[in-house]
């Protein structure tokens, strides 16, 4: 087949696949197929108020509250066959648009070098360097997008010895639970307050059950080292985790070969009385000529459940270390190695030391009311989250919160001058309302 033909039947897979699931999504379909059929779907949608700084460089843009918001439709399907063999495809629908994003895109047509300090990290962006390019963008305009795509498309043949995965699929190591510099393949931010499904990498991951206890996985990543261009080893991950139990004390040991770079990694996870305690120590050395100096990412937290009042309750605090942090937030943003961390996705922060936080009150059964403060402990500055989940019905969970910044100027969360321009760079608090329902 042509590479062009290729490339246009991948565009087609979400549309393809959704035909087939309206097809078979009826019962009788998996009693004639004999396979094991299970569909699960959410449709979640979300709309935020934001206030800009009235000295940051989206200024330019539009100062003035911005209205945003989006919906995300995810169809889910598993299917078995006898004990072993389990294919999986997750379909994904999203419209997003508002006034951030025609201030942004107003901002780069009017300052075309901004697009140096503001990576591009869209589905559409990110797919281009995946081995397959299952995004399809169905309309991009200044004011919205609308896309479709599949997040998961994978086989897995499974026994009790172990596990075979290949295809698109999800992966997190580590013990970090707000910053987590183990988790190299999509982790979250720390501010994202919904984690039940991360974008998927297109992968082989194995994995072996050992004797005693404890388990050895590893994977293979292969990407393309540019939009449309061929596999590359220098663009692509290969990494294996040995995860083992000594007593009542786990720890992991993890090596990697993420794009040009040697990974070593080491983890942790004991109980302190009743309290759990995890670290991670990732060592990182740089293979690339830009930037020749070893580094380290350091993350440890302590989490503990109580009840108090009759109503549970969560405490949990972490903290993390990045050598490649900087105090010169303004030129950080040139530096390649920083700036190629931000755009796939690894690096969330430009300081060296942060200090992040969680409460969770019980305050119901069906309401739990969260508060999740992260401080930058060089300037400092931070930011303060404060939200609630109810699950209204069985089927409908309610989501509201807003993200409160601090810090004078200069730091990074009160705002800083990026440097060469006259553009100051400062978060903008908001406030959010998300609805989920799921079917």
């Amino acid at each position: 087949m042509r590479p062009g033909a290729c490339r246009t039947l991948k565009k087609r897979l979400p549309c393809i696949w959704l035909a087939l699931l309206l097809a078979w999504g009826r019962p009788a379909a998996a009693v004639a197929t004999g396979v094991a059929m299970a569909w699960s779907a959410h449709l979640r949608t979300y709309a935020s108020l934001t206030w800009p700084d009235q000295a940051a460089g989206y200024r330019l843009a539009g100062a003035e509250t911005a209205i945003d918001g989006d919906a995300n439709l995810r169809l889910k399907q598993t299917s078995r066959l006898g004990d072993a063999l389990e294919f999986e495809v997750h379909y994904e629908a999203w419209l997003s648009g508002g006034d951030t994003r025609r201030r942004q895109q107003r901002l780069l047509d009017l300052y075309p070098a901004a697009a140096a300090w503001m990576p591009q990290t869209g589905a559409e962006e990110m797919d281009d360097r995946r081995l397959f390019d299952f995004t399809q963008v169905v309309s991009d305009r200044a004011g919205h997008v609308l896309y479709h795509r599949l997040d998961r498309l994978s086989v897995g043949l499974r026994t009790a010895r172990g596990s075979l995965v290949v295809g698109r699929q999800a992966l997190t190591w580590g013990n970090g639970m707000i910053f987590n510099p183990m988790d190299l393949f999509n982790p979250f931010s720390p501010t994202d307050v919904v984690r039940d499904y991360k974008t998927g990498e297109d992968m082989v991951t194995g994995r072996v059950y050992l004797p005693g206890g404890g388990d050895l996985q590893v994977l293979w990543v292969p990407r393309r080292r540019a939009a449309g261009g061929d596999v590359d080893w220098d663009a692509s991950s290969a990494a294996a985790k040995l995860h083992r139990f000594t007593g009542d004390i786990e720890f992991d040991l993890m090596a990697a070969r993420h794009y040009r770079d040697t990974v070593l990694g080491a983890g942790l996870l004991c109980e302190i009385g009743d309290a759990a305690w995890r670290a991670d120590a990732v060592w990182t050395v740089p293979g690339s000529d830009l930037h020749h100096r070893t580094y380290l990412s350091l993350v440890v937290n302590l989490d503990y459940s109580w009840t108090w009042h009759g109503r549970n309750w969560y405490g949990l605090v972490e903290y993390f270390h990045n050598d490649l942090g900087s105090t010169d937030y303004g030129r950080a943003l040139y530096e390649p190695w920083i700036r190629d961390r931000l755009a796939r996705g690894e690096l969330f922060g430009l300081g060296r030391d942060y200090l992040a936080a969680q409460l969770r009150w019980e305050v119901h059964p069906l309401v739990n009311l969260y508060l999740a403060p992260i401080t930058n402990l060089a300037d400092p500055s931070g930011l303060v989250q404060p939200y609630l989940v109810w699950d209204v019905t069985g089927s409908l969970r309610a989501t509201a919160g807003a993200l409160v910044y601090w810090g004078a100027a200069g730091t990074e969360y009160g705002g800083y001058r990026i440097a060469g321009t006259a553009f100051q760079a400062a978060p903008a608090d908001s406030a959010y309302l998300m609805m989920t329902w799921f079917f």
